[in-house]
């Protein structure tokens, strides 16, 4: 059991780096595309950072409901479950606007961007509160 802990962990930790860092580098690819009229090289990197970091998000997710399992699923997991649901919503919406990117189409402005890269924090320190304290 201890090896899926720690794949677990490593999974999660890989997908929160890019729950934080694809939003922001949209900033930055929104700018080049600006500057350069055409798709460079930090369009590149976002997409396979985003593609990547959705394969760990699955195995997190996988590693967490078997954990999760092994411990009868008390109430506080469900409680994280539900706040890794809402993360994993929020990280399909980064995956449109990559998508979206991807044609050259910026809808949103860089201040949108900036607070949407915010609300992920307040999720994932949600999700470390439910851990460590246990409410339920």
């Amino acid at each position: 059991m201890q090896w899926v802990k720690i794949i677990h962990i490593l999974c999660v930790m890989g997908w929160m780096t890019s729950i934080f860092a694809v939003p922001r580098a949209l900033i930055y690819w929104k700018r080049e595309y600006d500057r350069l009229g055409d798709f460079g090289p930090l369009g590149d990197l976002t997409i396979r950072l985003y593609r990547f970091s959705a394969g760990l998000g699955v195995i997190a997710l996988a590693t967490g409901i078997w954990l999760g399992w092994s411990l009868g699923f008390p109430d506080w997991v469900w409680l994280k479950l539900a706040l890794v649901a809402a993360l994993a919503a929020h990280y399909a919406w980064t995956g449109k606007l990559v998508m979206a990117a991807r044609k050259g189409v910026f809808r949103e402005s860089d201040l949108f961007l900036r607070i949407f890269n915010e609300v992920s924090v307040f999720g994932a320190i949600a999700i470390l509160w439910v851990v460590v304290v246990k409410p339920f």
